[in-house]
């Protein structure tokens, strides 16, 4: 795991370097918790989860890479997180200025005149150009993707295959979560929700309802920076909306997977969607429900939707190793979302497949089925 750490940060730091040779700064500084988890392997374990500043930055040079911390964090980060061949420094938590300070002390430039992830402190954002170059994982981040899928699926569906009708959602999510925290991940998305609540609501927030009939649950699991995203349904048998609207919801999934060929853009993944929802009967329809994208680093590395032409992203194209999580819905409570990578000649591997969970072929694609309880 130490050579797979150490290979995700060599090449992550070449992309860093890159970036900032191409727009002329002398360095460029990570203080995001996704930047920092990207480019230095994961040296950042999230202290508070919701943190958008990290307490941990790096500071890249074109030779060197410099980790900045606090007094506070700098015995753990040194004993347990630092690679050896990384400068670890620490400065006072109750200073302000301090990070930024050392930040271009270390780079030995102005901070105005360093790049960086999109901190105000700094003169030159490159945050969308970072997210750009990292969007086609590494061959060892793609391996720790792997692990994170079979982990993440292997928690959801064990939850599902354990609810008794009228259990609370709030008990089914306390499983899920519970898995995914015995293996060293955090959800940063758990939904957990059934019957009306489903029927009525896009996202039904677990609120200690108990569904009797039908149970989806939408887990978004990270660990070591890396994002995976799936949603599972159980059921006692009884048809509900969102089981005869899923079938339809997978179809558009399915043209969706297809468009995502070698070198198209996401530009044209998103003409496919909204194409897909036409052709099944819900022209539009994508409008109320985020539809998913490419996931790695963040959970949506970047948002865009149907005809969104002047986005930066429109024609960014679909390279290998780039993961994706697309997530279509109908009303109902239909929803349909794995992750998947795309491989070196366009073909999409499924991730977040167990092999023990029913499935169906829809569009060419097999695709999790409702669990039936027994």
């Amino acid at each position: 795991m130490l050579e797979r750490a150490a290979a995700r940060r060599a090449a992550a730091l070449a992309r860093v370097r890159a970036v900032a040779d191409r727009v002329g700064a002398p360095g460029v500084v990570l203080t995001k918790p996704s930047s920092v988890a990207w480019a230095g392997a994961d040296i950042n374990p999230p202290i508070d989860r919701t943190a958008a500043v990290d307490t941990v930055w790096l500071a890249v040079s074109a030779t060197d890479c410099t980790i900045i911390t606090t007094h506070v964090e700098l015995p753990r980060i040194v004993a347990e997180l630092a690679p050896s061949d990384l400068r670890v420094i620490a400065v006072d938590w109750f200073d302000p200025n301090a990070f930024v300070e050392a930040a271009a002390d270390v780079l030995a430039a102005s901070p105005y005149g360093l790049a960086s992830d999109g901190h105000p402190d700094f003169g030159v954002d490159v945050s969308d150009d970072l997210i750009a170059i990292r969007l086609d994982l590494s061959e060892a981040e793609q391996l720790d993707l792997a692990d994170l899928a079979i982990d993440s699926t292997h928690a959801v569906e064990s939850a599902l295959r354990h609810w008794s009708p009228g259990e609370t959602d709030f008990e089914i999510a306390a499983r899920i979560a519970g898995e995914v925290e015995a293996v060293g991940a955090d959800a940063p998305v758990l939904l957990v929700g059934g019957d009306d609540r489903l029927a009525n609501f896009r996202h039904p927030v677990a609120n200690g309802s108990r569904p009797q009939q039908t149970v989806m649950a939408v887990l978004v699991a990270r660990r070591k920076g890396l994002h995976v995203a799936l949603t599972r349904y159980v059921s006692t048998g009884q048809s509900s909306d969102a089981e005869r609207a899923l079938e339809v919801t997978q179809r558009i999934h399915g043209a969706v997977l297809d468009s995502v060929t070698n070198h198209t853009t996401f530009g044209n993944v998103m003409t496919a969607l909204g194409d897909a929802y036409a052709a099944a009967g819900h022209p539009g329809e994508w409008r109320n429900h985020y539809q998913g994208g490419p996931i790695g680093f963040g959970q949506r590395e970047f948002e865009i939707a149907p005809g969104q032409t002047t986005s930066r992203w429109w024609n960014e194209p679909v390279r290998p190793g780039v993961a994706v999580a697309f997530n279509p819905s109908l009303p109902g409570g239909a929803k349909d979302e794995d992750t998947y990578l795309v491989g070196a000649n366009g073909e999409l591997r499924w991730l977040t497949s167990s092999g023990h969970w029913p499935t169906t072929h829809v569009a060419g694609h097999a695709r999790p089925s409702v669990l039936v309880h027994n």
